[in-house]
């Protein structure tokens, strides 16, 4: 099948664009660049610049590639900012995404699968948590994710669109080849800010709250390989194309770690102290984050390969510490 990959020089785009070119499939990468790497694309992959709220772009690109399957990973991802500037989510996110349904309404493309989050549920009510808990967002990332969920299930409503919904949790990890990898500017998540401290780019890793009624006190997450994430996006892109009705689906191992553990195992990897120190709580930060990923098992047939928390943060490791800075070398 061919594939276009919104998002495709970004984190979990480029994974995915590595993953299914490895499966034989055509890929087509469109990306604007704006947080994303031209130099993580895939070589084999057929690139286009542009982005997704240029309507005349996208009309372009679809009469040139006559793709089977859009994977949609092109949006702004990091929470702290979105609750700064809320606008530039609603832009880029929601906006985004209705001038692209808007193309491919009209180029008759009827088949999605979207990079959603965990960030839709808010503050879990229960644990693990199952797509069908309330979705009751706490910040305009979550938010606006949300919204694209409806937008796709109206014009699904409409004009025939099917779609997939991909919810994952902490995504984490890199290629096994260590040619890409995780690059955010600034950085957010806990496995490369930990990472940093061996690194030599920040003397200690912050704990945010030890007084969480968990094992130990700190704050626990679903960790989930990219590479099972890229995997579920393929799944889906199948399923899809095999006639599967619109759906939503979680990502995550099942299994939480808390934030001391992942220091730990980091320790253990790197062979470095990594010293931590406790600062208070960060608000909006849940105890708990877990995943329940029984339908996305029985339904897409997803099996994660990489589990295990230590080779998640192996592989980080071996993309950091040959990368130090990143993809700007």
């Amino acid at each position: 099948m061919k594939i276009l990959v919104l998002g495709g020089a970004g984190y979990i785009g480029s994974h995915t664009v590595y993953a299914l070119l490895d499966a034989g499939h055509s890929v087509v990468v469109a990306d604007n660049l704006l947080t994303g790497f031209r130099s993580a694309v895939h070589p084999e992959a057929k690139f286009y610049l542009g982005d997704i709220r240029d309507i005349h772009f996208l009309n372009d690109l679809f009469a040139r590639e006559k793709v089977d399957v859009v994977i949609h990973f092109a949006a702004c991802s990091l929470v702290g900012e979105s609750v700064k500037d809320p606008l530039k989510y609603y832009d880029n996110n929601l906006y985004g995404t209705k001038v692209l349904l808007e193309a491919m309404v009209s180029n008759g493309v009827d088949k999605i699968v979207f990079s959603s989050t965990a960030a839709t549920y808010g503050e879990p009510k229960r644990v693990p948590i199952l797509e069908g808990d309330p979705t009751e967002p706490t910040n305009p990332y979550g938010e606006t994710k949300l919204a694209m969920e409806k937008m796709f299930k109206w014009v699904s409503n409409a004009h025939g669109l099917r779609y997939v919904s991909l919810r994952y949790f902490n995504a984490c990890g890199a290629h096994e080849s260590g040619r890409i990898g995780e690059a955010h500017n600034p950085e957010s998540h806990l496995i490369p800010l930990i990472l940093q401290v061996p690194g030599g780019k920040r003397p200690f890793i912050s704990i945010f709250g030890g007084d969480y009624p968990t094992k130990d006190g700190t704050c626990v997450r679903d960790y989930i390989h990219v590479m099972d994430l890229a995997q579920a996006h393929i799944l889906a892109a199948q399923y899809l194309l095999n006639g599967g009705a619109s759906d939503i689906f979680n990502l995550g191992n099942g299994v939480g770690f808390t934030v001391k553990e992942v220091i730990d195992v980091a320790r253990a990897v790197t062979g470095h102290p990594i010293p931590a120190r406790m600062e208070d709580r960060r608000a909006g930060d849940p105890a708990q984050l877990i995943a329940s990923s029984d339908k996305a098992r029985s339904v897409l047939g997803w099996n994660p390969q990489h589990a295990d928390l230590e080779e998640i943060v192996a592989s980080a490791w071996k993309w950091h510490h040959t990368h130090p800075n990143g993809y700007e070398e």
